[in-house]
């Protein structure tokens, strides 16, 4: 009886947790939350400020009295606390207004090598933000059956996850991961990169708000035509002036700056087809690979991954939403049990 009531004011959640960015999809309405990972504190006396996109735009705005935080870090939980208060007003936000904030099942997705102790942290914060039941998915999989790809079929199904934090590599197959690799070269470390760029170049530093739309206004794998080539001038701190200074960037500065995280997500690739089973191996290398995750939107990545392996690469519709549409269809399929790690 009390279970049938509290289903009136609740619904089940598919939860993509991020390192940038936190999906949350709902069993009966889809995608109902896309914000950025990030919670802003005052620490004394202790308050909670802002959390998603209003926290983020106070990165490198924030005085000291303020903490800006991204509870997750390389797709894992650095920070017990703010991730408990972040995923608590996330799933608040979806509960729509009604009266109570609690949830019947919750699905999370998770790195595929995550620790019993960091499955058992995830599965705690979420109970603390109003989960009455947890399952957690392997991000893989998840972004396999968001991407729609066959994976319960006897075939080789590759997914290639670029996310905030980690770069997830999965062959699959008969609903199952048969090959996994993770390498810690995402969406943040392209920032990083960018980062260390225009210091080492220009002598200037950035923030990584700015080196965010760097990335996702000139980010390329590859070298881009002198004729397409576009400009972007901006200002940075000069080391040596100690003020803002102007200066101009290009598709060939991106370039420079990520081709050593691209050839790690290569390589990556690479080892994680040299440990499969022949057979799966020779079904990728026929059917290809699908990239999903918002790195797959990387200018070019698709490209060179396709030439150095010589496999057909395609990039999943919506690859930023592709784990948490991946959840939402087992939560509505009712195969969380089945997948569960």
């Amino acid at each position: 009886m009390l279970r049938t009531i509290f289903g009136l004011f609740s619904e089940d959640l598919a939860i993509d947790l991020g390192t940038a960015n936190t999906l949350i999809s709902a069993k009966v309405r889809g995608v109902v939350l896309d914000e950025p990972s990030v919670v802003a504190l005052k620490e004394n006396p202790p308050q909670v400020l802002a959390v998603g996109t209003d926290a983020k735009n106070m990165i490198g705005r924030n005085p000291d009295t303020i903490k800006v935080v991204r509870p997750m870090k390389d797709g894992q939980i650095a920070d017990f606390k703010a991730t408990n208060t972040m995923l608590s007003h996330f799933m608040k936000r979806c509960n729509n207004g009604r009266i109570l904030p609690s949830y019947p099942r919750v699905i999370i997705c998770i790195p595929c090598d995550s620790t019993d102790v960091e499955k058992q942290t995830i599965r705690q914060s979420a109970r603390s933000a109003g989960a009455r039941e947890v399952y957690l998915i392997e991000e893989p999989l998840a972004a396999a059956v968001g991407a729609g790809l066959p994976i319960q079929k006897a075939g080789g199904n590759m997914v290639v996850d670029i996310g905030g934090g980690t770069t997830d590599i999965a062959i699959l197959s008969l609903g199952g991961i048969v090959t996994s690799k993770k390498i810690r070269v995402a969406g943040d470390k392209f920032d990083e990169d960018i980062i260390s760029y225009v210091r080492k170049e220009f002598h200037c530093q950035i923030g990584e708000l700015v080196a965010e739309r760097l990335k996702h206004d000139l980010g390329t794998a590859v070298k881009v035509e002198r004729k397409d080539l576009k400009h972007v001038k901006l200002q940075g701190q000069s080391f040596s002036e100690g003020r803002p200074v102007s200066f101009s960037l290009t598709h060939d500065d991106l370039y420079e700056a990520l081709k050593s995280s691209i050839r790690q997500i290569i390589e990556t690739v690479l080892r994680c087809l040299e440990e499969t089973k022949h057979e799966l191996a020779a079904e990728v290398a026929e059917d290809g690979m699908v990239l999903t995750g918002g790195g797959a939107l990387l200018g070019g990545l698709d490209q060179i991954i396709r030439d150095q392996t010589r496999i057909p690469v395609q990039i999943a519709k919506d690859p930023k939403q592709c784990v948490a549409l991946g959840c939402l269809k087992i939560l509505n399929e009712g195969n969380a049990a089945t997948y569960q790690v």
